[in-house]
């Protein structure tokens, strides 16, 4: 079987994070695979290790008439038997064919870019529901989820990033946006005045978090980490990891929570709400709620027995249905069903 993959997406993003998981794990199946990326260094860097060699092309505006060209060369010249783009952008420059058109969907996107497609991917059970209420066949709407690296590391020193030993550690990972909702964790941290927070990732609001830390009397507690590729060693290195998400349509950061053995308090968001039972394999709280968002972080701090069965339930959720084998197996499963 033959595979072609078309992403444009963003310098960095889950989707693209994903991505660049699947490629390698697809690659050491049975299938065939060629891979298509918008031009970026660090990507085509990370394919290349692990012996993926991708096409770039600019995937520029609508004036961007050569990556088209450029495209339809390199589908005639592999002839797959299934052209798999990701998201908007890729859709849009991925012509019909002698293939079987797929899209996969990280979001709630509009349903108008995705008509010439012949089926649809959604990445949650909340967003294939959201395409077959927008009028997509469900006989043609396809579940397959994400996997997270479950590599264990050492830890990251708390020293190298001026935090004491023995105090709880928070971890937070995600683009500084609005919609993850980082000021409702640092509001939240006013009443945890022991604990300190590594919050790992970029996006507009920097300033505007790093200022409000400071209104809040919080800045020595706090720590910026900007965009990080060592994910295992931080969780090695916290207590606990936050989803503080107003808007989160997946929640990869609730299965790395799980993989990586640590406990998990996230808001009511769609994708944590989808995957999280309460008690059992996390505690949720309401979105915008700082005060019980601090509530449930205290409460697993000063509660062992309760982390250690948040860990150990989260894990047996992961092992059951967002491994790499589990997910590359429902992947090769949906191939051969769309081309029987």
């Amino acid at each position: 079987m033959r595979v072609m993959q078309v992403m444009a997406g963003a310098p960095k993003g889950g989707a693209e994070t994903f991505f660049t998981r699947l490629a390698p794990a697809l690659a050491r199946t049975s299938i065939t695979q060629e891979v298509v990326i918008r031009r970026d260094a660090d990507r085509s860097a990370e394919l290349r290790s692990h012996g993926i060699e991708p096409m770039q092309f600019r995937f520029g505006g609508p004036l961007d008439c050569v990556t088209g060209h450029r495209l339809n060369r390199a589908i005639a010249r592999f002839a797959p038997d299934i052209l798999l783009s990701w998201m908007n952008r890729a859709t849009q420059f991925c012509p019909v064919g002698d293939h079987v058109f797929a899209a996969r969907l990280g979001g709630y996107y509009k349903l108008e870019n995705y008509q010439r497609c012949d089926h649809l991917v959604g990445n949650t059970k909340d967003i294939c529901d959201y395409l077959v209420e927008e009028g997509w066949p469900r006989s043609r709407t396809w579940y397959l989820p994400n996997f997270v690296d479950e590599t264990s590391a050492a830890a990251v020193p708390r020293e190298s990033l001026n935090t004491p030993e023995g105090v709880p550690l928070l971890l937070a990972l995600g683009r500084l946006h609005t919609n993850k909702a980082y000021d409702v964790l640092l509001e939240a941290l006013v009443q945890l005045p022991e604990a300190y927070l590594w919050l790992a990732g970029e996006g507009p609001l920097r300033q505007t978090l790093e200022a409000q830390a400071s209104r809040l009397g919080i800045t020595d507690r706090v720590r910026f980490l900007g965009w990080r590729t060592d994910v295992p060693a931080l969780f090695a290195a916290c207590d606990l990891f936050v989803c503080p998400s107003r808007h989160e349509p997946l929640g990869n950061v609730v299965i790395e929570s799980w993989a990586q053995r640590k406990p998990l308090v996230a808001a009511q968001s769609q994708g944590p709400a989808a995957l999280v039972e309460d008690g059992e394999t996390g505690l949720l709280v309401p979105i915008d709620d700082a005060p019980r968002l601090s509530a449930a972080i205290a409460r697993i701090l000063a509660d062992a027995d309760l982390a250690e069965k948040l860990v150990s339930q989260g894990r047996v959720a992961y092992e059951a249905d967002f491994t790499e084998a589990a997910v590359v197996s429902s992947y090769m499963a949906f191939f051969e069903s769309i081309t029987a």
